[in-house]
């Protein structure tokens, strides 16, 4: 089962990794799983469906779906590190919440756990109106549309896929305390509320354009 380190172990944690002096340092590390859909790989992964988007091959789009790749005989570890590259399409509204257009929830976790739970925004933010999203924390914190985003100046894909700014991509990561080895799930969903909207996955949705995940031991 995994469990979230705190902030403040996982900054410890890689700060102490390679010195001389810290008292837990990586043994062994292997890369179990490295996906970026380029070779139309869709091996272990459930409701897996592939797009053609802006001339790279990703997972998507989902709405109010979930993804989840699956994994058996694990090397020996302690530690897994979660990476997801993830686009956020269209008119994510965050944190709002209305009963109407949010909040826009995205989770991601190993097994039953889930270790992300946070909102995306992709509203414009002036003076007087911007709508607020969680990332790069989680539920529920006060950060402006697209904190933590990596790429923000792409098109959206379907409501908005005429303009510019409306698809935002981030990488969402953590590094988890892991020890079982036979197997396991690594899932991704969403929970999006657009009750006004006549084709909701037109309105808002989110694809996968890489996932990895690494497995570590250390001597602790």
């Amino acid at each position: 089962m995994g469990k979230l380190l705190p902030s403040l172990r996982l900054f410890a944690f890689f700060l102490l990794l390679g010195t001389v002096s810290c008292v837990e340092s990586v043994e062994n590390q292997v890369q179990i799983y490295d996906n970026n859909f380029s070779k139309l790989d869709l091996a272990n992964f459930e409701n897996g469906r592939l797009l053609i988007w802006r001339n790279d091959t990703i997972a998507g789009w989902y709405n109010n779906e979930e993804v989840a790749v699956t994994l058996y005989d694990l090397p020996k570890h302690n530690y897994l590190k979660l990476s997801v590259e993830l686009l956020i399409h269209d008119s994510w509204d965050g944190n709002v919440d209305d009963g109407i257009s949010g909040p826009d929830y995205w989770f991601m976790g190993i097994d039953s756990v889930d270790v992300v739970r946070t909102t995306f925004s992709n509203s414009p933010c002036v003076s007087t109106y911007c709508l607020y999203q969680s990332f790069p924390n989680d539920f529920f914190r006060q950060n402006y549309p697209k904190a933590g985003a990596i790429e923000t100046n792409m098109p959206g894909l379907c409501l908005f896929g005429r303009t510019e700014n409306y698809t935002s991509r981030y990488r969402v990561e953590r590094l988890i305390e892991h020890t079982e080895t036979d197997s396991i799930r690594f899932h991704m969903r969403d929970e999006l509320k657009q009750t006004n909207s006549s084709w909701p996955k037109c309105d808002e949705s989110w694809s996968i354009a890489k996932v990895s995940i690494l497995a570590i031991q250390t001597n602790s």
